[in-house]
């Protein structure tokens, strides 16, 4: 049965084992797992919706409103159903761990950005902070991610559904990033063996081709009013 729609809470349908399905113009309906919404539903991760997706475009681009929380809703739709296939279409050793991994990457991926989103790392914090040169906002992200988990005592939420709150924790910071190499200072890499194609999904540093830019192309076009030329589940589906 539909839920009615509450302050600072998804418009959502609700089911008996915690899932939610989210009507999305992009996607149609998308699919939270539990742990996703209880991630969803914090303060830390509520403030998505007031940050404009495109920035300073909304000025010249009245229709350019769109927001990081429906856009981080979408990416981690297409992260979970990406490596879906993958684990259908090939032997490969993908847990079902490493699929809410993935899930809850894609969702967390943007946590890290300020007002104006891209406009704010690469202006005003250089501005303003100068010495912080190298700094991005998903070095942001996996810090606003271990505090949404504490000041909200999550820890026991993630172990519930079968995650280690230190190492699972660690590789959905690690897929976010994408690559040590544009991990913050200090930061520690430990990678997941024999699964370094799972990093590809979030955050390509391979060739640039992931979920974060399968949504945002369509989401934008649909914004904009620019036409889209394929449907990018397409490409998930024929994923080898």
């Amino acid at each position: 049965m539909p839920v009615a729609a509450t302050p600072h809470k998804a418009n959502a349908h609700s089911t008996s084992e915690g899932w939610k399905i989210i009507k999305d113009p992009i996607h149609g309906f998308i699919d939270l797992h539990p742990l996703a919404v209880k991630v969803m539903d914090t303060p830390e991760f509520q403030r998505l919706r007031d940050l404009g997706q495109l920035g300073g475009v909304y000025y010249v681009f009245a229709g350019g409103g769109g927001r990081r929380f429906e856009h981080s809703l979408g990416v981690a739709h297409l992260a979970r159903n990406f490596v879906d296939q993958l684990r259908m279409q090939n032997s490969l050793p993908i847990t079902d761990a490493d699929i809410l991994c993935v899930h809850l990457a894609g969702l967390v991926h943007d946590l890290g950005h300020g007002p104006l989103s891209h406009l704010f790392d690469s202006k005003f914090i250089k501005a303003v902070r100068p010495e912080r040169d190298g700094w991005a906002h998903e070095h942001a992200s996996i810090a606003m991610l271990d505090h949404l988990i504490a000041v909200n005592n999550l820890e026991e939420e993630f172990i519930k559904h079968g995650l280690d709150p230190d190492a699972d924790v660690h590789f959905i910071k690690e897929l976010v990033l994408g690559d040590a190499s544009d991990a913050p200072l200090g930061f520690e890499w430990k990678g997941r063996d024999g699964k370094d194609f799972l990093y590809d999904i979030v955050s390509n540093h391979r060739n640039g081709i992931d979920v974060d830019k399968f949504d945002y192309f369509a989401r934008d076009c649909h914004m904009l009013g620019i036409q889209k030329v394929r449907r990018r589940q397409h490409y998930a589906v024929k994923t080898k």
